[in-house]
């Protein structure tokens, strides 16, 4: 595993009115290795970015937060005072108030990534992230150091479109951080085989009514633990996920069958013609023929 130890590295950017419009600009970026006994935060830190850890600091941007070295502490208004170890990442808002710090023990080595707009504030509208949740268990990943490390190259070379550049680097360290939190949360062996038996279930089945509580039995599982999981695993509700797949499935049959939209309405067992026509253009936005006409 590659570590950056070679001291400070942070650039403040200028935003324009033309890159706001882009929905999201990045106003800063940086790496600092703290090591073991030593002061926190460093003379060298960004004076723009520089707090007192024991009186802590309100921010107007979102920023995120990868550690990839050593341990310290994390706390805020949502979060109680809590360990952070190495492989954990922190997302910070703006408006709220909170602190951190390395171990004087132990120091840690800090990547963060500062920004804002309407495209992040939308992810936290839509409850992809929220401050109920700031810490991120993800493991040490050489993924998220080069994608940090490219956040800095990009930023320091300041070239035309850098903006959009970041934005993208933005979103796909949320993305990774997000994967690869939920997925090492609840990935153990035996119950990833759970979900995925039941997922393959569900779709042998999918011309006819399940079970859920019955699936669940089956598998040797309580329906509560099994529908939580489920829903950790794939982010539907067992339910859910099977109207997706008939959902799925009927736009592939009237796409590429010659089948009527009555007929597959039968062959997906939905609980009537009807109620397959209202309930495809609730989730589509268009009706059965409407889609199919349009696809050809």
């Amino acid at each position: 595993m590659r570590y950056n130890d070679f001291g400070i590295d942070f650039k403040y950017l200028i935003v324009n009115e033309k890159d706001k419009s882009f929905g999201l600009t990045v106003n800063t970026v940086g790496f600092q290795p703290i090591p073991p006994h030593a002061l926190y935060p460093s003379t060298e830190h960004p004076k723009n970015y520089y707090f007192d850890p024991c009186r802590g600091r309100i921010l107007s941007e979102y920023q995120i937060l990868y550690i990839s070295k050593g341990k310290g502490t994390f706390t805020s208004e949502s979060t109680k005072k809590t360990t952070i170890e190495k492989g954990q990442a922190i997302l910070l808002f703006p408006g709220q108030w909170h602190t951190y710090c390395p171990s004087y023990e132990t120091g840690w080595n800090e990547y963060y990534i500062g920004f804002e707009g309407r495209i992040i504030d939308n992810i936290v509208a839509n409850g992809f992230i929220s401050t109920e949740k700031q810490i991120f268990d993800i493991g040490v990943s050489e993924e998220l150091v080069d994608l940090y490390s490219t956040a800095i190259k990009v930023a320091k070379e300041d070239k035309k479109a850098s903006q959009q550049h970041l934005s993208g680097i933005v979103l796909n360290i949320l993305g990774s951080i997000l994967y690869l939190s939920y997925n090492k949360d609840s990935d153990s062996k035996e119950t990833t085989q759970i979900v995925e038996r039941a997922k393959v279930i569900m779709l042998e089945n999918i011309n006819k009514e399940i079970d859920i509580h019955e699936i669940a039995s089956n598998l040797g599982t309580s329906y509560s633990w099994f529908r939580k999981v489920f829903k950790e695993y794939t982010g539907f509700a067992p339910s859910q996920y099977f109207q997706e797949l008939k959902l799925r499935k009927s736009k592939e049959l009237l796409i590429e069958s010659n089948l009527s939209v009555k007929e597959i309405a039968y062959h997906l067992n939905f609980s009537s013609y009807e109620y397959f026509l209202s309930f495809f253009k609730k989730r589509v936005g268009l009706t059965p023929l409407e889609y199919r006409n349009m696809g050809k």
